[in-house]
């Protein structure tokens, strides 16, 4: 069965192809800048065992997500080492969906009332849904013959209990508007965990598991369910993010509102796209923010206390809810790759049993690395994420 993965963004679009059962994807790839002159477009495909990929680079107009996906087709139909030779030979389209509300808490067929229904929740999730249902509408028309799939990210944190996922706020809020918790990057914590309790062997483990990319989240998982995780409603409470403010005092919003003039829309951009690793030193990125701390820079040095800071704010907060901690994982691209990150994060934690080994924290490498020192209680754990295979594994599973 070929399950083809699909990741549509605002303005980029991410896929893999997997010959199901195989779980190595046969083709990968990334459209960046849509909607540009210069969008860019990387494919690649992969041979067997010991072979080397073939990668496809272009610079290209891409005005749309259609066009996107239409310039990806043709690759894997007929570019280098095309390995599908029509669109009618993918089985499966599986779309990763941010916000399923209530509704959604497995993965999906896709049919016109859930695409009714991704669309209601619109207001839930304004920078992400949009851009997902029109990567499934464009799907639909590409691969009349595949089934579609629609994997949220919410749908791994509704296991989370009532007092865990309710705010103080008037129950009609809640009973009315559903106004609550909903959590995200839920498909990668869903298979971090999972990894991480194969490793130690434990089903029942209790992990805290730390997803730290441009949009960052922490998850409290006993036993491969969700207990509580730091985003909320929307992305943008918990942990700083590349250039979204985290956990902010109420007080602060409505001063901005009030005194200060702002309409809701600039407070959106403002929490949205200027806040975070970019509003406290101007870079969005934490590897432009590492490089001007190496050079001396007061805010980015800052940056990078407050990032691990509100991180270990949380292991704690997560290891009392877990009622302990057998291992603590990073993934992502910042937990995964970012040697100084995770060293802020573990430090002062003894109290917890966590004790890093420094030396492998600094030695990059691929796949699964157990940090942990020797006298160590709970694991410290590296498990790169893959979201894309997750979502294909839950398209296989749906399917069969």
């Amino acid at each position: 069965m070929n399950i083809f993965v699909v990741n549509a963004g605002s303005s980029s679009l991410k896929y893999q192809l997997f010959r199901w059962p195989a779980e190595q994807p046969v083709s990968s790839g990334l459209v960046e800048r849509i909607g540009s002159e210069q969008a860019t477009l990387t494919h690649k495909v992969f041979g067997g065992p010991g072979a080397p990929a073939t990668e496809v680079r272009r610079t290209q107009p891409v005005p749309d997500c259609e066009a996107g996906l239409r310039a990806v087709v043709g690759l894997l139909t007929d570019g280098p080492g095309a390995v599908v030779r029509a669109p009618a030979e993918i089985d499966a389209v599986g779309h990763r969906v941010v916000h399923g509300g209530e509704t959604f808490t497995a993965p999906t067929l896709v049919t016109a009332e859930v695409k009714a229904e991704i669309k209601r929740l619109f207001a839930l999730a304004p920078l992400h849904n949009p851009a997902n249902l029109q990567g499934i509408e464009v799907a639909e028309r590409l691969f009349p013959r595949a089934r579609q799939v629609a994997v949220f990210d919410t749908a791994f944190h509704q296991t989370l209990p009532a007092h865990a996922f309710r705010y103080a706020l008037p129950a009609a809020l809640y009973d009315e508007q559903r106004i609550r918790k909903y959590g995200f990057h839920g498909t990668s914590h869903q298979y971090v965990a999972a990894q991480a309790a194969a490793y130690l062997g434990r089903p029942d483990a209790r992990l805290v598991t730390v997803h730290l990319g441009n949009g960052c989240s922490v998850a409290a998982v006993r036993g491969g369910r969700s207990l509580d995780t730091s985003m909320g409603f929307g992305p943008l409470g918990g942990l700083v993010m590349g250039t979204r403010s985290g956990d902010l005092d109420p007080a602060v919003l409505l001063h901005l509102l009030g005194p200060l003039g702002y309409s809701p829309a600039r407070l959106g951009a403002l929490l949205n796209q200027e806040s975070g690793l970019r509003g406290l030193t101007g870079f969005g990125d934490m590897r432009d923010v590492g490089r001007a701390r190496a050079a001396g820079d007061a805010r980015a040095a800052l940056a990078y206390d407050l990032y691990a800071y509100r991180i270990r704010q949380y292991i704690g907060a997560y290891a009392a809810v877990l009622n302990g901690l057998d291992a603590l994982v990073f993934t992502a691209g910042v937990g995964e790759n970012d040697a100084l990150v995770r060293t802020l994060a573990c430090q002062q934690m003894e109290f917890f049993g966590l004790e890093l080994d420094e030396a492998r924290n600094a030695a990059p490498a691929p796949g699964l690395r157990d940090l942990s020192g020797p006298g160590s209680r709970a694991r410290i754990l590296v498990v790169p994420t893959n979201e894309e295979l997750a979502i294909a594994r839950q398209c296989a599973g749906l399917l069969a």
